[in-house]
């Protein structure tokens, strides 16, 4: 499968006028490259993984964008960013609606289109100077709107507790582990880092969460990048140690680097983390007819419970927020909600459990964003 890469602008007609410049990628050789750029970290082999206990109308814009040439009119195109983790996912759900409708089980019924967002084209700025998480979906979403693709496969934690008028998000993939790994050379956990050790996250929630528990630590923010850049900074001594999403590092089949995983306990996951969320435009009833075919009910809950929570909160990346729910031992949904401040002094905490359905559990978010916003008093998501 190839990709052709080309710079094109985006007009509200739908017209795209490509430049003189265009760049072939081999996906056949994606996997071989990022490994070979960059090897696992060396290490003595790990113990297998454990299990976790609980688990606007449009203007002109000007966009990166990469399609598979082909002859045949594809059915569906899918917009997704062009990571490698972006195209995991992507693939993911191409590989899932293959086997679930045989009229996109011919070749080149699916088309992989890729698009490159603000988000992505600036890295040398922390997330909340730029303009939040929306960064790494509005172009995607402008696109969607602007017919030039038919779905748009999201990172459900990098999607805003809104969405885009005619749009609609009928579908989750089943959720991957939503626990933090850290990956260090030196070090086996983050308990074992000597004082005024340096790690690297772009995330103020894992920066709050490990300074609460270890304040001799030192965290380097705007440690972003890919996965690969990541590992290859911590391989280049930048930092000692980092965190990463363990759903990420299973998609790309890279759990080789983990050193470590942290319990629920110890690192509270982000809103939604570990989930793919699918969308289309809300007129398309053929393309919420595919997608909602895919969709996996428990996460689709767990997700709306989380979002409800954040929504509540009216979070965005200035502010530490935590959130998880899942399904307990009794068959109810447990919630557990966290802010805090960006130094980590000063971390709040609540729990709900309740009935699994949807109603309930977007009250149960609902009403821990309430009380965590009383607690927290007016000062607390401005300073």
């Amino acid at each position: 499968m190839n990709f052709i890469l080309s710079d094109h602008t985006l007009s509200p007609d739908s017209t795209i006028r490509s430049s003189s410049l265009s760049l072939i990628f081999d996906m056949n050789t994606l996997s071989s490259t990022l490994h070979s750029a960059c090897p696992p970290l060396p290490r003595p082999p790990s113990p297998p993984l454990p299990s976790p206990k609980c688990h606007t109308r449009l203007h002109r814009v000007k966009a990166s964008i990469a399609v598979e040439p082909q002859t045949k009119v594809a059915l569906i195109r899918i917009g997704t960013r062009g990571s490698p983790l972006a195209l995991a996912q992507a693939h993911e759900t191409r590989d899932k609606l293959m086997a679930s409708h045989p009229d996109l089980a011919e070749e080149g019924a699916i088309q992989i289109v890729i698009i490159k967002t603000t988000g992505d084209k600036i890295l040398t700025q922390p997330l909340a100077d730029i303009g939040g998480k929306g960064l790494f979906t509005k172009e995607i979403d402008e696109a969607l709107l602007n017919s030039e693709i038919d779905i748009a496969v999201h990172s459900m934690k990098d999607v805003p507790t809104y969405l885009p008028d005619k749009t609609i998000l009928p579908c989750n993939l089943p959720r991957e582990d939503v626990r933090d790994a850290f990956i260090s050379l030196s070090a086996s956990s983050l308990a074992d880092l000597p004082p005024g050790s340096v790690i690297g996250t772009a995330s103020l929630r894992r920066k709050s969460q490990i300074l609460h528990r270890y304040p001799s630590l030192n965290v380097q923010e705007n440690f972003r990048g890919n996965v690969q850049t990541r590992l290859r900074k911590l391989s280049d001594g930048v930092v000692q140690a980092t965190l990463l999403a363990l759903a990420g590092l299973k998609r790309l089949s890279m759990t080789e680097n983990v050193t470590s995983i942290l319990s629920i306990d110890d690192m509270l996951p982000a809103v939604a983390q570990g989930a793919i969320g699918i969308a289309c435009r809300s007129d398309d009833d053929k393309m919420a007819e595919y997608i909602a075919s895919l969709n996996h009910e428990e996460t689709r809950l767990a997700v709306v419970c989380e979002r409800a929570f954040l929504q509540t909160l009216d979070g965005s990346c200035r502010t530490p927020i935590a959130g998880y729910a899942c399904r307990n031992e009794d068959g109810n949904c447990l919630f557990r909600g966290l802010v805090a401040s960006p130094d980590g002094t000063s971390v709040l905490e609540t729990s709900r459990v309740g009935p699994y359905a949807v109603e309930d559990m977007i009250e149960m978010g609902k009403d821990a964003g309430k009380e965590l916003l009383s607690r927290a008093g007016p000062n607390f998501f401005s300073s």
